[in-house]
């Protein structure tokens, strides 16, 4: 019995050290923080009707709110359907290739809707998809 190895001080024979693990989730931990990607989305409170289903879309895009009351916004800014032309062909100018994000209220009406989609293609948006809360 004197080959065994007798436990130090402190430390029973069948402990396991967990700190190297502990070291590990943290590590994870900072790594998924710091990794994690945030949209901006406009400023004004919408409620988005659902879908059956849904497509993720880069982050250079063109964001427009439709209230309930039918007021488009860009940027913050209500612009109303005459004046959202020349904003999106003013950002298209950069790059035609971002896409239109329509972010509508599911209180808004659908013609306005269609107005503002024709305005998009009147100002050379190819990508337009109106997003809904999936």
């Amino acid at each position: 019995m004197k080959n065994k190895k007798s436990a130090s001080a402190g430390e029973a024979a069948g402990d396991i050290n967990i700190s190297p693990l502990i070291d590990m989730v943290f590590i994870l931990l900072i790594f998924f923080i710091v990794t994690t990607v945030f949209v901006k989305e406009p400023g004004v409170e919408i409620e988005k009707p659902s879908a059956v289903n849904s497509l993720d879309l880069p982050k250079n895009v063109i964001l427009i709110a439709v209230t309930d009351q039918n007021n488009v916004f860009y940027g913050g800014k209500d612009y109303g359907l005459g004046g959202i032309r020349s904003q999106v062909r003013r950002v298209l100018a950069g790059n035609e290739s971002y896409p239109v994000i329509i972010q509508a209220d599911q209180n808004a009406q659908a013609g306005t809707i269609v107005r503002l989609v024709d305005e998009c293609k009147l100002a050379k948006a190819t990508r337009i998809y109106v997003s809904t809360l999936n």
